[in-house]
């Protein structure tokens, strides 16, 4: 068994992980969707901010969407980005699989494994920033810790794609 071929094995499984824990979270989100719209509504309302830290709340005040439907068109485009990486992480790492019995370009599989990879560690790093500017940091803590998390767990599998 050569050092390449195991690094495709290795990178099909990156990919593969990703993608089934990303369709956990897309299912979730589609069936029981009132588990995460809510926080999503209370981060861009700034509710726990507003109550924990009310003189702070007031600088930044003028950010916060209290508008229930641009809320909620917020949160679908989230899933839909969500659904759109599963899908491109899926395609990815169904190429890899077929390249590692030698019936696509191995090159080509990683291409679409890096973008799915890309389109995963995109949600995270784009929940940090929106996060940021709502000032998330002050009362969702683990929501932060777990976007800096996948963020990183997306990074790194990009890296590996690149680098195998």
């Amino acid at each position: 068994m050569s050092f390449d071929f195991m690094v495709l094995i290795a990178q099909t499984l990156s990919a593969f992980f990703l993608a089934a824990w990303l369709t956990t979270g897309v299912f979730e989100n589609i069936f029981h969707s009132s588990l995460n719209s809510t926080f999503t509504a209370e981060v861009l309302e700034m509710t726990r901010m507003q109550d924990d830290y009310p003189e702070a709340f007031e600088t930044v005040a003028y950010r916060r969407v209290e508008n229930p439907k641009l809320q909620q068109l917020l949160f679908y485009f989230i899933v839909g980005w969500e659904a759109l990486a599963t899908l491109a992480l899926w395609i990815g790492t169904g190429a890899m699989a077929l390249a590692i019995f030698g019936w696509a370009d191995a090159e080509v599989a990683r291409g679409f494994g890096l973008m799915g990879a890309l389109f995963f560690t995109s949600i995270w790093a784009g929940f940090l920033v929106a996060g940021n500017w709502f000032c998330y940091w002050f009362c969702h803590e683990g929501a932060q810790n777990t976007h800096y998390q996948m963020t990183l767990w997306g990074m790194a599998t990009m890296l590996m794609l690149v680098a195998g």
